[in-house]
């Protein structure tokens, strides 16, 4: 129910909404997965992970994809996303923290993908930025092993951007959102997906695209009097 939520939130953002906040209330920021899914009976009102297992495996894909939008929507937005992490952050909600893009923690951080421990893989779309931010070798132990990684180290591999007080995260979350808002709209829209296929282009086609992209801020410039 809360993927099925989650999945909808693409359809209720406004356009011209330039920042999108990830927080959650209480001590943590998601426990992961209700382990009575794993049992035959499941949860009231839900498929239980036996039940899929039963589906053929087209129907299994499909189920899949529809929770996996409810996670790629924060990097597909033109709006730029920023979670903000506290306490726990394990399996889904660690997957849903990572498909932002920026994370910042608080400093009781206790981030972990466990799903290759209950006999599973990560499937919400996590594992793409994962090795994005950290590499394969640490992502491959991270998920492996199932261990936690706190505050210090999340930002010392590049997991998160900063570490916070916990008191203080929030703040710092809206202090960030309101230093992106300091940039045009249309500047702060073209450099989102600038920067996002960089890592994917050869050098020259980089170049192109910042050039294709400065076109288009050339002539917004130009159109308004030399006001971005």
């Amino acid at each position: 129910a809360t993927w099925r939520r989650l999945a909808a939130i693409e359809s209720e953002v406004q356009d011209g909404v330039r920042v999108v906040l990830l927080a959650a209330e209480g001590p943590s920021f998601g426990a992961g997965l209700d382990r009575r899914m794993m049992s035959p009976e499941g949860v009231p009102g839900e498929e239980s992970l036996a039940s899929l297992a039963a589906m053929p495996d087209a129907e299994i894909d499909e189920c899949i994809q529809v929770f996996q939008s409810a996670f790629t929507w924060w990097a597909r937005t033109d709006a730029v996303t920023i979670a903000a992490v506290q306490g726990h952050a394990i399996g889904a909600s660690a997957q849903l923290a990572l498909a932002c893009d920026i994370m910042l923690v608080g400093d009781d951080l206790k981030f972990a993908l466990r799903e290759t421990s209950l006999g599973l893989v990560p499937d919400l779309a996590g594992t793409w930025p994962l090795v994005q931010r950290v590499g394969y070798s640490r992502a491959l132990e991270i998920c492996g092993t199932g261990r936690f990684v706190g505050a210090s180290e999340a930002v010392a591999i590049g997991l998160a951007r900063s570490e916070h007080p916990s008191v203080d995260l929030i703040a710092s979350q809206l202090a960030l959102a309101e230093a992106f808002l300091g940039a045009p709209d249309t500047a702060l829209r073209a450099l989102k997906p600038l920067l996002q296929g960089a890592e994917h282009r050869e050098r020259v086609a980089q170049d192109a695209a910042e050039r294709m992209a400065q076109v288009g801020r050339l002539r917004d410039l130009g159109s308004i009097g030399g006001r971005a």
